[in-house]
């Protein structure tokens, strides 16, 4: 993941794998970013493998919860509190 997101230009590659999710959405985003810059022919596909019931999955739900909390906050101008709770803090570690 940190190779992706360090100044890496990969304008020949069409298919692009994340193996293990970020806690950040946006360091996923640029490395995905990587594959699509100028110069780039191809169509390029991003895949993203996760296994069920694991700590990863939990972190991509947790990131769902987190983006729609950020959309709600700028870009809709509502909100419900900026923090993950103590409940984001169990589901992610308790079962």
């Amino acid at each position: 993941m940190r190779a992706g997101g360090k100044g890496l230009n990969l304008t020949r590659a069409s298919y692009v794998f994340h193996l293990d999710p970020w806690w950040n959405p946006a360091v996923e985003n640029q490395a995905s970013d990587r594959a699509h810059r100028i110069g780039q022919t191809a169509t390029v596909t991003v895949t993203r493998l996760l296994m069920r019931h694991t700590v990863e999955e939990k972190m991509m739900l947790l990131k769902e919860k987190k983006t729609r909390l950020y959309k709600a906050l700028l870009e809709e101008g509502r909100g419900e509190g900026a923090s993950i709770s103590r409940e984001d803090f169990d589901f992610l570690i308790g079962d």
